[in-house]
């Protein structure tokens, strides 16, 4: 038996398939998913008022707020949508945000991937309440 039959045999044997797809809503980790809620729940208010007027990405971290939120979006966008939100929030990431605007390049980063995946589903209402939100925090 060659080398790749018998590395074929064994991956079948472990029962892991490399081709088989995952399902999206497989991929979510409920316990997971609730720890990033919590975290958003907690700290992205006191964030982004914070930061608003600072980061060029508020618009965009605000809309996928109100679009996780949204009952129409599909569960598995909440989730990106909500793990990107809690990395924003963590204030311990990949480049410190203490570290002024180039402290949240990584967190644009991870909007701008975000964006890419699960952007379809903003809807031109979140982006309203964003920019409408952001009008008044700038004002105060």
């Amino acid at each position: 038996m060659s080398a790749r039959s018998k590395a074929s045999r064994h991956v079948k044997d472990d029962g892991f398939d490399a081709k088989a797809e995952i399902h999206p809503s497989k991929a979510l980790i409920p316990a997971v998913q609730r720890v990033n809620e919590q975290r958003v729940e907690a700290g992205f208010w006191p964030k982004i008022r914070k930061v608003a007027t600072k980061v060029p990405f508020a618009a965009d971290a605000l809309s996928v707020w109100y679009c996780a939120r949204d009952p129409e979006t599909p569960t598995v966008a909440k989730g990106m949508m909500m793990a990107a939100l809690a990395y924003f929030v963590l204030p311990t990431d990949a480049i410190p945000d203490f570290l002024g605007v180039l402290g949240f390049t990584d967190d644009a980063a991870v909007f701008a991937a975000l964006m890419a995946v699960v952007g379809k589903n903003l809807k031109p209402r979140h982006k309203t309440e964003a920019q409408a939100l952001l009008v008044r925090i700038a004002e105060d």
